[in-house]
């Protein structure tokens, strides 16, 4: 059987990251970046497409497996009939190659371990040229260079198109796999010590999560959330991708698959108020560098997304040679929605930079100049239909959400005038533009009879980005419209006891045939209404439903099917873990938050 999605653990050096499977498989990993082409797509295919096991020999999945506490460092345990055996799983912090280490330890007994390793180059597409040296096996295939060793060395043979190893560990026996890529017109990389590798890896993230302001009820799920999101940042940039991954299905079987590889402008406040509450100012002074850099130039040519060093062109293509996950095809590389106009990006943007300047972070002298060319910009045509906050691929709409944040743009740009009055700006211009955009969205965004915002102007269909009024400050949590809006949000997409993103059983909104899962984003956001309501006890009940629904190691997906139990979409999700971080900030933020 293939193996779910909650079957997968990350390891990564905060320039790229691998999944790793319960039977001690690597089957996802690009190199050298998060959006580099991978040379283990077995995720998305199959043995072939490439991936690399090291287990017992004939066993199938572990018997138990779990980071070391306040780590990104993973510990994978069989017990066998002849004994039991450890492999640890990390990538430690790149000098200038990425190294992938391995080690396994014999725990009791004497162990029979198998090592399998198939690369491919160009997702899962290129059988590289197999080639010994000095003790090293190397793999080259055009611009790629795989180098793979071991300490002590261990026999390898070519079967298959394919790399195998076989030894036998006996208790506190130790043997360690090192895989280094490098361009190939280059010389060999300087080798890594696998065992101080170890080492400085776990002081390194333990020193990085000792840090962590918060100290309330669910540290472990919070702290988990945090180091995933810093496992998720292009450290050169301090960019932060969705996911890791691309083309994991929203729906099984179905064709919503897309590349989460990328740079979202929509997680830009949410991420920096998680980073800044817990204590992050480093991590989110970074992510703010990254946002300005990408934003610059003109205006009107702002992206919903950007690679991670900023890169604007995403093209989007499909992989025909891979089945995709679970026969979810097709499996796409790049995102075609990077093209969309998406009105609520702007104030994203200037709510990310407002939020930035009252935490305090150092201010950049070009960035009030730039709030101000955006929010002009916005200001001549914020009445476009657009595509909206879920990238909606069945035509423009008026929708609320879009709208809502076009009025946060206006009110954090007068905001700071007011609070910083030597700064330039049309005050008188940008209240007049704030009062007229929220008449009009609570005029034609507003259905009276059933007391609730609506998706889009006119429409009967609702939407859980509008969970999101009260904590933006378009309307009082305690105003009927909102109490109303949540309650109707609530009812009619809620499915299992979470929220969808929308009504998807039709293609009429978004173009797409099939149905996903619910949104675990949403999901906390709706927690986050319902406690913002005065409807607290309930808000920590779906709370810890949420975090249950986390997988072994503590990691989420962006979807889930509560039918099935099954987790669905891009993985791990930085939406999803930036949506429990923030709250269990709100929720228990004042019983343990610095």
């Amino acid at each position: 059987m293939h193996p779910r999605i909650e079957d997968y653990a990350l390891i990564g050096d905060e320039q790229t990251a691998a999944l790793v499977g319960r039977d001690g498989s690597i089957d996802w990993l690009c190199l050298p970046r998060f959006d580099s082409a991978a040379c283990f797509a077995r995720l998305l295919g199959d043995e072939e497409n490439g991936h690399w096991r090291i287990a017992p020999k004939n066993a199938g999945t572990c018997t138990r497996r779990a980071y070391r506490p306040d780590t990104l460092v993973l510990d994978t345990e069989w017990e066998t009939a002849e004994g039991t055996v450890r492999v640890t799983d990390l990538m430690p912090q790149r000098e200038r190659a990425p190294d992938v280490v391995r080690i396994v330890e014999g725990v009791s007994g004497r162990v029979t371990v198998r090592s399998v390793l198939r690369l491919r180059f160009d997702y899962g597409a290129i059988i590289p040229w197999m080639r010994r040296s000095g003790g090293h096996r190397v793999a080259v295939a055009g611009p790629d260079s795989v180098w793979l060793r071991s300490e002590p060395a261990v026999r390898t043979w070519g079967k298959d198109f394919g790399t195998y190893a076989e030894f036998t560990v006996a208790e506190g026996e130790r043997v360690a796999f090192v895989l280094t890529w490098h361009p190939s017109h280059e010389p060999r990389p300087r080798l890594v010590d696998p065992y101080e590798a170890l080492r400085s890896s776990v002081t390194d993230w333990r020193r990085w999560t000792v840090r962590c302001a918060y100290d309330g009820p669910y540290r472990d799920a919070v702290v988990r959330s945090l180091i995933t999101l810093k496992a998720l940042t292009y450290a050169p940039t301090g960019g932060i991708v969705a996911a890791a991954t691309t083309s994991l299905p929203e729906e099984l079987g179905g064709i919503r698959n897309w590349d989460y590889r990328y740079c979202w402008l929509r997680d830009s406040t949410l991420t920096l108020g998680a980073l800044l509450s817990a204590g992050y100012h480093k991590e989110a002074e970074a992510w703010r560098d990254w946002l300005l850099r990408a934003v610059a130039g003109d205006p009107g040519h702002l992206q919903i997304m950007y690679g991670v060093a900023g890169e604007r062109r995403l093209p989007e293509f499909e992989v025909p040679w891979l089945p995709g996950f679970a026969d979810s095809a097709p499996v796409r590389i790049g995102n075609g929605a990077v093209s969309q106009l998406q009105l609520d990006v702007y104030g994203e943007v200037l709510d990310s930079l407002w939020l930035t300047r009252r935490a305090g972070l150092s201010p950049k002298p070009h960035m009030w100049s730039l709030q101000g060319v955006l929010l002009e910009w916005l200001r001549a045509h914020w009445r476009q239909p657009d595509e909206g906050l879920w990238e909606m691929r069945g035509g423009r709409r008026h929708f609320v959400h879009s709208k809502v944040m076009v009025w946060v743009a206006a009110d954090r740009a007068v905001r700071t005038l007011e609070e910083h009055p030597q700064l330039p700006g049309d005050m008188a211009g940008w209240r007049a533009l704030r009062d007229e955009v929220h008449r009009e969205v609570c005029e034609k965004g507003y259905d009276p009879k059933r007391n609730t915002f609506t998706q889009y102007y006119g429409s009967r269909e609702l939407d859980a980005a509008l969970l999101l009024i009260p904590r933006v400050g378009f309307l009082p949590s305690d105003d009927p419209r909102v109490v109303g809006t949540v309650d109707a949000v609530r009812e009619t997409l809620g499915h299992g006891g979470f929220v969808r993103r929308y009504d998807s059983s039709g293609a009429a909104v978004d173009g797409l045939p099939g149905e996903e899962g619910v949104f675990l984003a949403c999901s906390f956001w709706l927690a986050d209404a319902l406690h913002t309501t005065g409807r607290t006890h309930e808000a920590r009940e779906l709370f810890e439903g949420l975090v249950g629904l986390a997988n072994d190691v503590g990691l989420l997906a962006e979807e889930y099917d509560p039918v099935a139990g099954r987790l669905l979409g891009n993985f791990p999700q930085a939406f999803s873990h930036i949506g429990l971080v923030n709250t269990a900030l709100a929720l228990f933020g004042g019983d343990g938050a610095g």
